[in-house]
């Protein structure tokens, strides 16, 4: 009790409360800002106005507002997920779709469009997205968790890390090939798959924001709680079992309540690259590395990040937009190539 106390006194303490003022009011500003730009603008006090009541403005109530804080759930989920995944590799470098959630889910979205015969190659590719059959959400959501199954099953289980690394990758590339194959075989129907797996926030309603707000309601709090088994991993798997900790659940439900997160983040958005690698590893460096800070800070920064990059993506080309997965890509990707060249200045 003492030791934690001195340890909530102490200088790291306070800095890491700052981190937590910073993000928050980062991500209200991002809030702020991301119902009021846009291929419209709109003032702060119409913003105001249209939140209490006093005036209709569906560009905001309708719009704007959903697809912002559906922007600030998906960036949350992908973070929290991103961290917990990075600490259950043990690596930094480890993201929410390294065991092919992401392949999944886009396995299944191409296959219900396949299957579902009502588009045509005449749309515009916002509106060949809006013409997804309803239950792509779901289908979507079903892909990416029978994609982390199979990587499971393929691993002879969670005990073994290396095993379902490798395991991900190969079941991502054979579901990458179906989901190819699927495209060449029905082309008119390509501009809806790639809508969706270059990431999509446009059509995020309030039915997602919901979802998403469930989803991270029922998984914060254990992700948090399973902060310790992931600071003992952090030692080694050796060094964690010594504790008397029952290694292979508990990576078990990291990796399910991991794999939830990812799946219903892809399932309502698409698939945003980088933001569950780069916030978790941009966070680590400023609270540091237990989990039991690095989970709730990583949720915030991909909050902040996600959203901002819409923002971006909404903003740059008005009044046109771009994919929020494209903007991510060029935020991420030069962080990605930043972080090789550290590791090989440090071998």
């Amino acid at each position: 009790m003492i030791n934690a106390e001195r340890q909530q006194h102490s200088p790291r303490g306070h800095a890491r409360a700052w981190v937590f003022l910073g993000l928050v009011g980062l991500l209200g500003l991002a809030l702020v800002l991301g119902v009021g730009q846009g291929a419209v603008y709109v003032s702060p006090n119409e913003i105001l106005r249209a939140l209490v009541g006093a005036e209709d403005n569906p560009i905001v109530t309708d719009l704007r507002l959903p697809r912002v804080l559906g922007a600030m759930g998906v960036g949350a989920a992908l973070g929290l997920a991103g961290a917990a995944f990075q600490g259950l590799f043990r690596n930094p470098l480890a993201d929410p779709y390294l065991m092919g959630s992401a392949a999944g889910a886009a396995f299944g979205v191409t296959l219900a469009v396949s299957l579902a015969g009502t588009l045509s190659a005449a749309y515009s590719s916002s509106q060949v997205f809006a013409a997804l059959p309803s239950y792509v959400t779901l289908v979507a959501f079903v892909g990416a968790v029978l994609a982390v199954a199979l990587t499971l099953v393929l691993s002879g289980g969670a005990s073994r890390t290396h095993d379902l690394i490798l395991a991900g990758v190969v079941v991502g590339a054979v579901l990458t090939g179906l989901t190819t194959y699927l495209m060449l075989k029905d082309a008119d129907r390509i501009r809806a798959v790639m809508a969706y797996t270059l990431g999509n926030l446009s059509f995020m309603g309030w039915e997602g924001v919901r979802a998403m707000a469930l989803y991270l309601v029922l998984s914060l709090p254990f992700l948090w709680i399973l902060g310790r088994t992931l600071n003992a991993l952090s030692l080694g798997e050796e060094t964690a079992r010594s504790l008397g900790l029952p290694l292979l659940g508990l990576k078990l439900l990291v990796i399910g309540l991991a794999t939830l997160l990812t799946a219903a983040s892809v399932a309502y958005a698409g698939i945003i690259g980088f933001v569950g690698l780069v916030a978790p590893h941009a966070l680590r460096r400023l609270v540091g590395g237990d989990y039991r800070v690095l989970l709730p800070a990583s949720a915030l920064g991909g909050a902040v990040l996600l959203t901002s990059a819409d923002l971006l993506a909404r903003v740059l080309t008005r009044p046109a937009e771009l994919p929020v997965g494209v903007v991510t890509t060029m935020l991420g990707g030069p962080f990605f190539l930043y972080l090789l060249w550290r590791g090989r200045r440090n071998v």
